[in-house]
């Protein structure tokens, strides 16, 4: 074989392989393109935003992201932006969602002022609404109506409560004692407390169905508990 020959034979089989591995590359390149999607465009923040600032279009930049890794929510045009707020701190760098803009208007909707799973149980016990005051922390002392025969206790149900409203009961033969036997003396406060679910509904039942309930304050500061089901009856030592 002649060397052109050669050279010739030699060029056209680094043709053929040079177009093989474009081929292979293209596929792997189509083959990810599937999987993770194109590219989209993504507003990120240039540099940090108060919570409350207007959204400044300086402040703004432009990334391009596959679409299986955009957020939820993205802001794909700077424009869309124009005239609103940043709902919470932007840092720098972040992508801009549409939950972390508004209009400057309360975004709080109605319910009560307690966290996600919290309940709110309103009762009325005795108390004293000098100490029992929105704020403070009290303990709940519930003493069961006894069965036929058998002789009283109170028992320790719940440690550390925290009042979330106060004010002196209006009806001071209301069901927080004195329902089946002499009225319990002493003044009587109606209160919301921030509870769990399963307190919410031991309480509901205690106030339909306990003989009494007691309020204890607790020192500002005293977050100790352990106490809980302590109780006493009728046989004082």
């Amino acid at each position: 074989m002649t060397p052109r020959r050669r050279a010739l034979l030699l060029g056209g089989l680094a043709l053929l392989l040079g177009g093989l591995a474009a081929h292979n590359v293209a596929g792997r390149e189509a083959a990810l393109e599937r999987r993770v999607g194109g590219l989209v465009d993504v507003v990120v923040a240039r540099e940090p935003i108060e919570s409350g600032a207007p959204v400044p279009a300086a402040a703004l930049a432009l990334r391009r992201v596959p679409r299986r890794f955009a957020p939820d929510g993205a802001i794909t045009t700077p424009q869309t932006l124009a005239g609103l707020r940043a709902s919470v701190d932007i840092a720098a760098g972040s992508d801009i969602t549409t939950g972390m803009v508004g209009d400057g208007r309360s975004q709080s909707g109605a319910g009560a002022p307690i966290r996600s799973g919290e309940r709110v149980a309103q009762l009325v016990a005795l108390g004293s609404p000098e100490l029992v005051t929105a704020g403070s922390r009290v303990d709940v002392l519930v003493t069961p109506e006894p069965e036929p025969g058998e002789a009283g206790s109170s028992v320790l149900a719940l440690e550390d409560v925290e009042v979330l409203a106060a004010a002196p009961a209006q009806d001071q033969e209301s069901s927080a004692g004195g329902k089946a036997g002499k009225p319990s003396p002493g003044a009587r406060v109606a209160v919301s407390l921030r509870v769990t679910l399963r307190q919410a509904v031991y309480l509901a039942a205690a106030q339909d169905f306990a003989r009494e309930l007691r309020l204890l304050p607790r020192a500002a500061g005293d977050r100790r508990r352990g106490r809980a089901g302590l109780s006493a009856g009728a046989a004082l030592p």
